[in-house]
């Protein structure tokens, strides 16, 4: 009988970071490309919106996969009141 080493992740953990990282791709990328596709306006406004919404459903549902900590952690990377800080952070440790 084999045992899983402790760096092992359960497929769970996987699954969670995986629609993690593909919830930022459906952020990032839909605002960008939806309004050069060759749509009405209201198709266009529609689209974005519930694209948007799609991603934040799957991100919680990756964050509900993955653990507290991590959606935790993902959030706090991706909020810019939290971006000044690591770089005081830094430059003190550079000192």
């Amino acid at each position: 009988m084999q045992k899983n080493s402790p760096l092992q992740k359960p497929w769970t953990y996987k699954a969670g970071m995986f629609l993690i990282i593909s919830s930022i791709l459906i952020w990032v990328i839909s605002p960008v490309l939806i309004p050069f596709l060759p749509l009405t306006n209201g198709v266009k406004a529609i689209s974005i919106t519930t694209s948007l919404i799609i991603g934040e459903v799957i991100f919680w549902i990756g964050a509900l996969m993955a653990g507290k900590e991590v959606a935790n952690n993902i959030r706090k990377s991706f909020n810019p009141k939290n971006w000044r800080k690591k770089f005081v952070h830094k430059e003190q440790d550079r000192e």
